[in-house]
């Protein structure tokens, strides 16, 4: 690889991961090119990307960036996932290093802050963003929805009293 190729790498790795939710960095000793490809299957239907690059190339990428050092994961073959969404690379990786046992996960980072790999595991079971604003959205309908009860109650009220004494007046 020439020296313009490396700084094109360095540059791209640079920008995806200052731009990452969460990063997660695996071992994939042995992983089988189907297994792999189903992963990046996995990660890109989710909005996320999966890398692989020379550690010497994410070392430099990861200097000029805000994201925890976590230089020290990069040994032997490294894969890299990252996400926008900061659950969603943990998540796809910890479900995927279940099944596959040539998988795993070193550790990773969110932000500032450098994930060991049950930080990484605990992210994986946190739900998504996208399902916290749907349970928000969720707390915020059922008071409204409350209220539209509470108020239409003494009308209902009222009217199964009218109707009662309209029954009763026709019996009578």
């Amino acid at each position: 690889m020439e020296k313009a190729e490396k700084r094109e790498v360095v540059a791209s790795l640079q920008e995806a991961l200052a731009g990452a939710g969460s990063i997660v960095v695996a071992q994939n000793v042995g992983l089988s090119v189907a297994a792999f490809t189903d992963l990046r299957v996995q990660v890109k239907k989710a909005g996320g990307k999966v890398k692989v690059a020379k550690n010497r190339l994410a070392k430099l990428a990861l200097k000029e960036t805000d994201v925890a050092d976590i230089s020290g994961l990069f040994s032997g073959p490294t894969v890299i996932a990252y996400a926008d969404d900061p659950i969603v690379a943990p998540k796809i990786a910890a479900a995927f290093a279940d099944k596959n046992q040539k998988f795993v996960i070193l550790g990773g980072a969110m932000g500032a802050t450098a994930l060991d790999v049950e930080g990484v595991k605990t992210l994986a079971t946190l739900p998504s963003l996208d399902e916290l604003r749907a349970k928000l959205a969720g707390l915020v309908k059922q008071p409204a929805t409350n209220i539209a009860s509470i108020l239409v109650q003494p009308g209902a009220g009222i009217a199964r009293v009218l109707k009662a004494h309209a029954e009763k007046s026709e019996a009578a």
